[in-house]
């Protein structure tokens, strides 16, 4: 696919996380770990989603600005580098607000109803009134966060695969209206599919903020551990001398993504001949989880607030200008340029 007003020669990627709460490990392993590989070999856009914060979160917003911190730190903890991604928070680029309003205009309302996390956020989380504009339009918002920077890829996991393809009917229907002369304005990104192991609370359930059952990236060793003690496990273990299967565990499923194969091997082997107890399994997988956060702890631990402000500000004038540029042609093809 052809480069779309850009002078880089790498395709270009966007991805975005809503500041909710402090990033954990299903946020790494599902997003953050592969953004960063990303960086080699494509022109990275990264943002704050923290418009997205109030889609589910707008009767309280206390915690966006302690979060949005949080975010920014944790980006920079995995290992995204300003130098070769642009980090930018959503709200300080009101484009996508103006791009999220003309969208609105031309997109049909079955289109936002059908989409598949409608109905399951708003069972989820029935404790929220989740009736409002802003909840049924953010897969809206979220097309035009991404059509904004005219990506040619959106790295997703395949439960967003559908936000994607909404995404593209809106490029698809924009197109079909208005042109710049016989020129389309906005090229139809594609999934780029990551990999996203499946990654347990220590409820069992899947890892979310949601569920209060997350070991988060700034979790220190103690915390770790004392979370992990209080893991549920194969339910098949009611003794220690009861034997177990880690494919039936939410520890194994923690080992089977962080440990070596060798030590999935002794685990899986001591489970079945219950040579090795919970508690000992359980130390094993903290000791593997501890590996992969000491380095993201020290990285985050390097950079002050005011840095990573500074970092914030100078990555979102780069994303606000290219934003302009997308606007500019939009306005134009829809006759919006009365006034200049």
């Amino acid at each position: 696919m052809p480069e779309h007003n850009s002078q880089s020669i790498r395709p270009r990627v966007l991805s975005g996380m809503r500041p909710t709460g402090k990033l954990h490990l299903g946020n790494y392993m599902g997003a953050l770990a592969n953004w960063v590989k990303l960086q080699q070999n494509y022109e990275c856009y990264f943002f704050i989603a923290d418009w997205h914060a109030l889609t589910s979160d707008y009767a309280d917003t206390s915690r966006i600005p302690d979060n949005i911190a949080e975010a920014i730190l944790d980006y920079l903890g995995a290992g995204l580098d300003p130098e070769q991604s642009v980090l930018f928070l959503q709200s300080k680029t009101p484009e996508h607000a103006e791009l999220f309003l003309l969208f609105s205009m031309i997109t049909p309302l079955g289109w936002l109803e059908r989409v598949p996390t409608y109905k399951e956020q708003q069972e989820n989380l029935s404790g929220k009134d989740l009736s409002t504009y802003g909840f049924l339009g953010y897969p809206l918002l979220q097309a035009a966060d991404i059509l904004l920077y005219t990506p040619q890829f959106v790295p997703v996991g395949q439960d967003q695969v559908a936000h994607v393809e909404l995404t593209r009917e809106v490029a698809r229907r924009f197109n079909q209206f208005y042109k710049l002369g016989e020129r389309e304005v906005f090229p139809e990104p594609q999934s780029l599919l990551t990999p996203s192991p499946k990654l347990p609370g220590t409820d069992g359930r899947k890892m979310s903020k949601s569920y209060g059952n997350t070991i988060e990236l700034n979790d220190s060793e103690a915390t770790v551990r004392a979370k992990l003690k209080t893991m549920v496990t194969d339910p098949a273990r009611i003794r220690r001398t009861d034997p177990g299967d880690i494919d039936k565990c939410p520890v194994g499923d923690l080992h089977k993504v962080f440990s070596s194969s060798e030590k999935v091997a002794e685990v899986r082997e001591g489970c079945r001949t219950a040579g090795i107890g919970c508690i000992q399994c359980k130390g094993w997988a903290a000791d593997a989880l501890i590996q992969i956060l000491t380095p993201l702890q020290e990285r985050r631990a390097s950079f002050t607030i005011d840095q990573a402000k500074e970092i914030l500000i100078a990555g979102t004038a780069k994303a606000t200008k290219r934003a302009e540029q997308t606007m500019g042609e939009v306005r134009e093809s829809m006759n919006l340029t009365f006034l200049k």
